[in-house]
Parts: C-alpha cells; sequence; structure tokens
C-alpha cells in the first residue's frame, strides 16, 4: 500500500491546487509563508487584475505525516502521475499563445554583462586577473542575471514607471552572476570536480589554493559593486544569500538518517544552494522600485519557485543526459554521495538504497546499484513532476503582476526550465 507521500503526489497529479507546494512539503521559513499567504490572499494595491481561481492565501499548518517515508512499498512501478499532466501545463495557467522569448527581450541588457564584470574584476596581477575572467568568457547561459533583468523590466511597468533599468537594477544582475560563478569555483574545490561549463576547473588547472583565493576575490569584488548601490535593504537582501549558500553547503555535506526527514532536507538544502540567489536577486530589483512587501513577495515566490525547479531538472539531467550534454560527468551526484530527488524517489520502490544513501554511495559498486534502482523506478518521472508543480506555482505568482512583456517572457522561461536538456 502506499505511503503517505505517494498519496500526496496522487493528491497533486489529479488536483492542480493553487497552494505553494514549497510552503506544504517545506515550512521552516515561517515568514515567507505567512508573507506568500498575505500577498495572495490580498490584492495588491499597485498590482492588475488577477486571474480567476486563485487560492485566497496559502496553507498555514503542514501535515508532518506528509514527510512519512516508512511505509512498504511495491516493486512495481506505481501509477501516480495522470497521463494528461505528463507534459508540461503552464500554459493552462496563462493563455498566451505567443508568449515572449525571454533571451532576445533581455539581450540588449545583457550584452556587455561580462564585459561590467570583467571591469568589477580588474587588478594588476596579471595571473589573478587571468583567472578572475576564466569563467566570465561570455559562453555561459547567463540565466540568473537574465532572471533578474526581466523581473526589473517586469516590475518597473507593474509599479508604472518606463520599462527601462534602473542603474541599480542592472548592478543586481551583475552581482549575482558574480555570487553565482564565485559559487562554482569554491564548489569545484569542496567536490574536486575536473570540468565545469565544458572546460577544465580552475582548481584543476591553478590547483586548489589559488582556486579558493578567486572564488573569495570575486564574492569582495560583487561586495564592493553591492554597496555602492546605496541601498541598506538591497544589502542585507543579497548578503542573505551568501549566508544560504555556506548554511547549504553544509546541508549537502551530511545525511538525514531518518528517512521522514531526508525529502525535506533535500528541498531545503536546494533552497539555499540554488534558488535564494534567484529569489533574493528578484526581490531586491523589487526593492529599488516598490515600496509594497506584497510585490517583494510575490518577485520572491517566483525566484524560489523556478530556482528550485531549476535544481530539480538539472539532478533529472545528471541520470538523463551524458557528459557532452552537461558540460560535467554524468552521475556525478552520486559519485559525490548526494541523494538528489530521483534517488529519494527511487527509495520508495528500492528500500536498499536507504543503506547506499546513509554511507554515501562509498561501497564498492554502489554507484552503479544506485543508478540502476532510479532507471527501474519512477523517480525520475516523480522529480521531473515536480519540478512541473514548482514551475506552476511560479507562473502563478508572476501572473499577478500587471501584463508586459517582461512577465510573459519570465512566464516563458518556466516551460523553458522544464524542456532544457543542459
Amino acid at each position: 500500500m502506499a505511503g503517505p507521500w505517494w498519496r500526496q503526489c496522487r493528491r497533486w497529479s489529479t488536483n492542480c491546487t493553487s497552494a505553494s507546494l514549497f510552503e506544504t512539503l517545506w515550512q521552516s521559513n515561517s515568514r515567507s509563508a505567512a508573507l506568500s499567504a498575505s500577498a495572495v490572499g490580498r490584492t495588491s494595491r499597485s498590482s492588475g487584475p488577477r486571474d480567476e481561481g486563485q487560492a485566497s492565501a496559502l496553507p498555514t499548518e503542514t501535515n508532518q505525516k506528509t514527510f512519512n517515508y516508512t511505509s512498504s512499498v511495491t516493486r512495481h512501478k506505481p501509477r501516480l502521475l495522470d497521463p494528461k499532466l505528463q507534459t508540461c501545463c503552464c500554459r493552462k495557467i496563462h493563455s498566451d499563445a505567443k508568449l515572449k522569448d525571454p533571451f532576445t527581450l533581455a539581450q540588449k541588457d545583457l550584452k556587455s554583462l561580462y564585459d561590467d564584470i570583467r571591469k568589477e574584476l580588474f587588478v594588476s596581477k596579471d595571473e589573478l586577473k587571468y583567472l578572475c575572467d576564466y569563467y566570465f568568457d561570455g559562453k555561459g547561459k547567463a540565466i540568473r542575471p537574465m532572471i533578474v533583468v526581466l523581473m526589473a523590466r517586469a516590475l518597473n511597468i507593474h509599479s508604472n514607471r518606463a520599462g527601462d533599468l534602473l542603474p541599480g537594477q542592472r548592478a543586481i544582475a551583475m552581482i549575482s552572476e558574480m555570487i553565482h560563478t564565485a559559487s562554482l569555483v569554491h564548489d569545484d574545490v569542496i567536490d574536486g570536480s575536473d570540468k565545469r561549463r565544458g572546460k577544465r576547473t580552475i582548481n584543476e588547472m591553478w590547483g586548489e589554493r589559488k582556486a579558493i583565493l578567486v572564488g573569495d576575490f570575486i564574492l569582495s569584488a560583487a561586495s564592493m559593486a553591492l554597496a555602492r548601490i546605496g541601498n541598506i535593504t538591497v544589502v542585507k537582501v543579497l548578503s542573505q544569500v551568501i549566508e544560504d549558500l555556506v548554511r547549504g553547503e553544509f546541508m549537502q555535506l551530511g545525511s538525514k538518517e531518518n528517512e521522514n526527514e531526508r525529502f525535506k532536507h533535500y528541498l531545503e538544502k536546494t533552497f539555499k544552494k540554488t534558488a535564494s540567489l534567484i529569489a533574493n536577486s528578484c526581490k531586491a530589483v523589487c526593492i529599488l522600485v516598490n515600496s509594497d512587501p506584497e510585490v517583494h513577495e510575490i518577485a520572491f515566490q517566483y525566484g524560489k519557485n523556478v530556482g528550485i525547479a531549476f535544481q530539480l531538472v538539472d539532478d533529472v539531467l545528471d541520470f538523463t543526459s551524458g557528459a557532452s550534454q552537461l558540460g560535467k560527468p554524468s552521475a556525478a551526484d552520486l559519485k559525490l554521495g548526494l541523494a538528489t530527488g530521483p534517488v529519494l524517489f527511487a527509495c520508495q520502490q528500492f528500500p536498499e538504497l536507504h543503506a547506499m544513501i546513509m554511507r554515501r554511495f562509498s561501497s564498492k559498486g554502489d554507484v552503479d546499484r544506485a543508478w540502476q534502482y532510479v532507471l527501474q523506478s519512477d523517480g525520475v518521472q516523480q522529480t521531473n513532476f515536480l519540478a512541473q508543480r514548482y514551475c506552476q506555482e511560479a507562473i502563478r505568482q508572476i501572473s499577478m503582476l500587471r501584463p508586459s512583456a517582461e512577465r510573459d517572457a519570465l512566464i516563458r522561461l518556466t516551460e523553458m526550465v522544464l524542456t532544457r536538456d543542459k
């Protein structure tokens, strides 16, 4: 008989609830939940008309039995997903047939982004300069600054301003990419990675010590740029990102023995390591143009839900894409001892994975066996479905803003998150 977690999945697949999935699964951030309830439950003074059928408030309590993973499971593949919901159902929430392409709309603002970052990283020492510029070669996807730019323009229009970016908003887009890249440099040292974005990592080519210093220097340059914006609230919001990155990394170093808490731990870690940067950057550009906390929360919630969905898809791609597509070795998470969404879902059908998770796949043959268990289970499909639910919530949030090309581009972006292959 399926346990409570599986019953919850079945309810999601048959009833597209408007309530935030993140708040249903993880209530550790009570402040965010309360503000989100307020934002959804009341019409913002500066917001436009809302779509019909939106929830009046988010749930304030969570049934802790949602995290009960100890029920017995069968080895056959349970039919948990409604076939109608296997494909992206984002368009059910927004009816625009021709949503704007986010890359096209943001291209102008991002055109000189990496040049400006390299100016921020100017140093007289040639070697340090080269190492700092190594990842800012303009070949990255620039997803985070693109989201920030589009969010800033959408919020400017929503707040009865011209759509053009303010200097501070553009600086936040640049800072978000700098913080993200610095975290990648440090992550590669922690993980011992030898590939990043299709080329050798800094730690592989120049050693761990220099890599750590380069990451620190990029963070210091981002902090200087942040201080020049001159808004204390924005400084506080983006400083939270760095704290979350560190806390998330510490969470990743540990494993939860209690299976009931394992998925909660995974989602919280995912928020801190990936989604916090996007969520708080979106909130920061909002603070510069709008004083309404409810609008701040809309921006934050969009970034949070898109960020978590992005990481869930990334965790799926670790099982479904080859190293040539990802730019890094496949099964990298298992080799690092990490139990991501596909593994946690697969553990319901293959309890043998529990012991492997606790020893972080360190015994001989663990990685290969865990890989096979995931592929034989519904772990990948369920993780994809979970990512879909987060994208639906992101669209629900951003749809509260006044219509604009940039708002529609952010809606389109959520669909692209689900369908990307690298």
